[in-house]
């Protein structure tokens, strides 16, 4: 089922506290044109510059992820991002006037329900997805961090985290299997910290904008209650107690694994950098901002591969093919030895792919070359025209009463030898309707992932004589 992309209905505004700065920033989500992905813009700045949310434009990931564009930057982004590609929306510019994100409760709940206040824009472009089409692995095995992505057919994680300092969180998991479920069972689940985090940071003034309603905090240590009322004063909070459970009781849980399910939010988020959603399941044990950074570099790098390389058309021998080649000789004249197509695989409304196997036996090959065997160029070119002749042919009525001739070929170019064992995939696009039995189309050969000849070709359709 073909999905397109989606963006905002309509601009939506959230403000609050820096957690780390503590200023009041005002952020808004914004509709934006297809492809343009997630960008921040700094509107407080000379210039109003913008930053791509990618893994390139990460600076920092302590305490958070950090993007970065000459002298602006962008802090704490990832419970903003992981709430965009957990509510389906593909492209969004995010306005703020400030360096850091509001923290809001420590979770993505509040960037949920602006969403959903002002709905989605459905648009008129397909959803473009990283598929993971093999096992990729990011491990930091010093810190015991390791992050996998596994083919898959749909989005779905898995995340382990475990503290063998911790006297009471130890280890946890949690479990996503679809983005589906992201409001229910993600999107409320806070920030943590441990107590001995909040003591650092609160003497160096690391987190002016933190309080103790959007955090959990966990007591990893023996802690007297004096310590706890100092830690109240600091917060300008009443009494604080420590639960059996191991938290300060001024929150409840959302849910008993909520540190876990924190993690993955983060996961999500930090995934969001490697630019397009994600079709795969990821498993990520004690992952962390810089390891979910490190391997969106990964995933980025591999994209980057894949857009370079041509798109070739899936080719499953075992499927029964749109035309054998019974059918196609009831399409074309052509016969032995000249006859270059051994089946047809798919044919749309714009376009058309043929098969040709190419065996030892050809005729060719006794004079091309006796001791190096090689395809000649002119029968790719040839079987490319045929694959456009059972297109064109296929639309009119008793095709067997015409032929197809051509009228010009332009751009032939040759990347490759064919040799014998090749099975060779064309693909033939119409590059115009076609008018006046004339069809202009482009065709491509491929071998593997390979291009082994493309051209573009004009033809005419003519009804025979005889």
């Amino acid at each position: 089922m073909i999905e397109n992309q989606n963006t905002l209905a309509s601009p939506v505004t959230l403000n609050g506290k820096g957690l780390h700065t503590g200023a009041v920033v005002n952020l808004v989500l914004n509709p934006a044109a297809v492809n343009f992905g997630f960008k921040f813009k700094r509107v407080d700045l000379e210039g109003q510059p913008i930053i791509d949310a990618v893994a390139e434009n990460v600076a920092f990931t302590e305490r958070g992820t950090v993007l970065q564009k000459k002298e602006a930057s962008i802090s704490t982004i990832e419970h903003c991002l992981a709430a965009l590609r957990g509510m389906g929306v593909d492209n969004c510019l995010i306005e703020i006037d400030g360096p850091e994100v509001p923290i809001l409760d420590g979770s993505s709940k509040f960037y949920v329900e602006a969403i959903k206040s002002v709905g989605l824009q459905e648009q008129d472009e397909e959803r473009k997805y990283f598929v993971v089409k093999e096992k990729m692995v990011f491990e930091d095995k010093e810190k015991g961090v390791k992050l996998i992505a596994l083919p898959d057919d749909s989005f779905s994680i898995d995340t382990h985290i475990s503290f063998n300092n911790s006297m009471f969180l130890g280890s946890q998991f949690a479990s996503l299997d679809s983005l589906s479920d992201f409001d229910k069972e993600i999107s409320a689940c806070r920030t943590f910290v441990f107590l001995h985090e909040v003591e650092m940071l609160m003497e160096h003034n690391l987190i002016k904008g933190g309080d103790l309603d959007n955090a959990i905090i966990i007591i990893d240590k023996e802690v007297s209650q004096e310590e706890l009322d100092r830690l109240a004063d600091l917060f300008n909070q009443p009494r604080v107690e420590v639960k059996p459970i191991g938290i300060l009781n001024n929150l409840e849980l959302v849910h008993q694994n909520e540190p876990a399910r924190h993690k993955l939010l983060d996961v999500i988020g930090d995934l969001c950098l490697a630019g397009l959603p994600i079709k795969g399941k990821i498993i990520a044990t004690r992952p962390g901002h810089q390891s979910n950074v490190e391997f969106a570099k990964v995933l980025r790098c591999e994209i980057k591969k894949c857009a370079n390389k041509p798109v070739v058309p899936e080719y499953d021998p075992t499927k029964q093919p749109v035309f054998d080649i019974n059918q196609i000789k009831g399409l074309l004249p052509h016969r032995y030895p000249f006859l270059l197509i051994d089946k047809i695989i798919d044919l749309q409304e714009n376009y058309v792919v043929g098969i040709k196997n190419v065996t030892h036996n050809e005729n060719f090959f006794q004079g091309h070359f006796p001791t190096e065997p090689v395809m000649p160029g002119v029968l790719l070119v040839e079987a490319m025209a045929q694959c456009g002749g059972i297109f064109v042919l296929n639309q009119v009525e008793d095709p067997e009463c015409y032929s197809t001739y051509f009228m010009k070929m332009d751009n032939i170019k040759f990347r490759r030898k064919v040799v014998p064992g090749d099975t060779v995939i064309f693909k033939l696009d119409l590059l115009a309707p076609i008018r006046r039995g004339v069809a202009n189309m482009k065709g491509v050969a491929y071998v593997g992932d390979a291009v082994v000849a493309e051209g573009e070709f004009m033809a005419n359709v003519t009804k025979n004589k005889a």
